[in-house]
């Protein structure tokens, strides 16, 4: 072989050789993008999730009061309830009692108190304010 035939063949190796290093410094490179890339949307996930766990403890915290709060309304209505059917039975005890108690029981409610009671079957707010603006509705002063 000649020496012009081995600088031809040592360039060719050394060519080889350098286009072998220039495509793996590319892959590396562009693997470290990937790398980066892949670490910014965990950091973006992460956060989610921090963001939705302080939403559901949050969630969880006012779905606990809220059933504390619907405990004691129950509760409380349960109190009045028991309230009302101790009343009741004091007026009973005390109609049966008192006969003048008894005949005002009895007695019909004056025509203006029976009127303030009566009143049409309401669907609705409109019709609810005609009704209330069409009762004893002022007339306008006249000169």
């Amino acid at each position: 072989m000649t020496t012009l035939r081995q600088a031809l063949y040592g360039g060719a190796l050394l060519g080889a050789l350098a286009l072998l290093l220039w495509g793996t410094y590319q892959r590396s490179e562009a693997e470290q993008g990937r790398t980066a890339l892949v670490q910014e949307k965990l950091t973006t996930v992460n956060a989610r999730v921090e963001r939705d766990a302080t939403t559901i403890a949050t969630l969880h915290t006012a779905l606990a009061d809220e059933r504390q709060a619907q405990t004691s309304l129950q509760q409380t209505g349960q109190d009045l309830r028991r309230e009302l059917d101790v009343r009741k039975q004091q007026i009973k005890e005390l109609k049966r009692e008192n006969a003048e108690l008894r005949e005002w029981a009895a007695a019909q409610l004056p025509a203006a108190a029976r009127r303030l009671r009566q009143r049409p079957a309401i669907t609705g707010a409109d019709a609810y304010r005609d009704w209330l603006s069409g009762r004893n509705a002022l007339h306008p002063e006249r000169d």
